[in-house]
């Protein structure tokens, strides 16, 4: 373990980038990022693995991920850096740990990024079906990828609108399910419909659990205000804020969001997996235009999701390359201070999502996410460790003087720990995310492999001539 000096020479090396983020901006990238393809999209697959029992689902979902970011947040405020969990996890648990994090997680939204464009394609079928999908991706992706290269001001600004719209257009879906769903206007809308098929647990508790997988994947992205927080004007400030304001808008938009949409369509037909449950929703409301216009969110969630996601990738490449775990041009800011070339190769994702939606294009989407899922679901079950290495190595030295703190500690943390290895090991046992652990797996070990074969030996030589000096 290095000493306290250690984490100031991590944070160091990651200087360079503009603090150009306001707590505002902050708080939509959170939200940009978690409200995307896995509520609008996802939640569809979730549904039809759950039944009405998805509710439980996302419940037990918003309760990791409100531990999560409460772990974040407490090293988050101590440590403001884009290396973020990766550097928490390098100087806390070990070199290994956050050479592994970062890879991870960096490879997880990338894949994730993938998902969102491969989603994109889906939803402009709605306008034009005879349009191929590859058009959309290469056409929305260039928009995307230019708007992350101007500078972090201009992405924070394109994330903050795409994220008002979102929020607006999902507080105007709640309103007007509300309104159908008790205004009794029409009879066939109700909550008998989380009994009257096949009763509330179709498929039991064992499909509660297999639709928390997809509800995680709906969460994931909060985590990227940590990465953020290393460009925010005021880290502090805006960390605290963000965690209250998303953690309150997520488990509302998500929860109650999904309880309308059961309570008007029956879950054996919004669960197929083939279009939004949303489109479902409004197609069956009949107001004119209304299908139209949500698609039109959802196409707009969607392009907010991988907006933030290629952000995230980027600064995570940008820190190892820092921490001499890729190469030195990865490392690189232009004069507006963005990593040009960790952005391009953060791109591949999307190079990746082409290839699959020309050779799988109905499979595409679950397949994509299947493989995204596992760098996510293993980074998320690290900063969890990671808290609490954190935690026990400043108890150890008296304790740090922290503005915020999480909860419960150690009980709430090793019991974020538990669930996210207990989802990362039902994924073995789940065919639809059989191909989670078999990409995963090796990975890793290549991962470990290539850290300890390359990579060790430079840092031992590199430890001896600090000695020696």
């Amino acid at each position: 373990m290095t000493n306290k000096t250690g984490f100031a020479a991590i944070a160091a090396r990651e200087q360079g980038l503009k603090r150009q983020l306001t707590s505002a901006q902050m708080s939509m990238i959170a939200i940009g990022g978690a409200i995307g393809t896995g509520l609008f999209m996802g939640s569809s697959f979730a549904i039809g693995f759950a039944g009405p029992g998805v509710l439980i689902s996302y419940a037990v979902g918003a309760l990791i991920a409100l531990l999560l970011m409460g772990c974040l947040a407490e090293m988050t405020v101590a440590h403001p850096t884009s290396g973020s969990f990766g550097a928490y996890a390098e100087y806390y648990v070990g070199p290994l740990a956050g050479f592994l994090v970062r890879y991870a997680y960096w490879a997880a939204i990338v894949l994730a990024v993938g998902t969102e464009v491969t989603a994109i394609s889906l939803y402009m079928k709605y306008w034009f079906p005879d349009v191929a999908g590859w058009v959309w991706i290469l056409l929305f992706s260039s928009a995307l990828i230019l708007s992350n290269a101007i500078s972090v001001k201009a992405f924070g600004h394109f994330e903050y609108w795409f994220s008002a719209i979102k929020i607006s257009a999902i507080l105007a879906f709640i309103l007007l399910g509300a309104w159908l769903v008790f205004g009794g206007a029409n009879p066939e809308y109700g909550f008998h419909h989380y009994v009257a098929h096949d009763g509330f647990l179709p498929n039991g508790l064992s499909g509660v659990w297999v639709a928390v997988i997809i509800a995680i994947f709906s969460y994931l992205s909060i985590e990227m205000i940590a990465v953020a927080a290393g460009e925010a004007e005021e880290p502090e400030v805006a960390v605290k804020k963000a965690f209250r304001v998303t953690m309150i808008r997520l488990v509302v938009f998500y929860i109650l969001t999904l309880a309308l949409i059961l309570a008007m369509v029956p879950w054996d037909q919004s669960g197929k997996g083939a279009q939004s449950p949303f489109v479902s929703v409004m197609q069956q409301v009949g107001i004119p235009g209304a299908t139209g216009m949500i698609n039109f969110v959802i196409l707009v969630a969607a392009l907010s999701a991988m907006n933030s996601q290629l952000y995230t990738t980027t600064r995570m490449m940008f820190s190892l390359s820092r921490a001499g775990h890729a190469p030195r041009a990865m490392g690189r800011l232009s004069d507006s201070g963005i990593p040009l070339n960790a952005l391009a190769l953060s791109c591949t994702g999307i190079a990746l999502a082409t290839l699959v939606n020309l050779a799988f294009p109905e499979e595409s989407f679950m397949l994509m996410m299947a493989i995204s899922i596992f760098g996510a679901l293993f980074a998320w079950m690290m900063i969890f460790l990671t808290h609490y290495r954190f935690r026990r190595y400043h108890q150890r030295r008296g304790g740090l003087a922290l503005s915020f703190r999480m909860w419960g500690f150690p009980y709430a943390t090793l019991l974020g720990l538990f669930l996210m290895l207990a989802i990362l090991v039902t994924t073995a046992f789940v065919p639809a995310f059989r191909m989670t652990l078999v990409f995963g797996v090796p990975f890793l070990a290549g991962l470990a492999l290539a850290y300890q074969l390359y990579l060790r030996p430079r840092e031992r030589v590199a430890a001896g001539k600090e000695q020696g000096a």
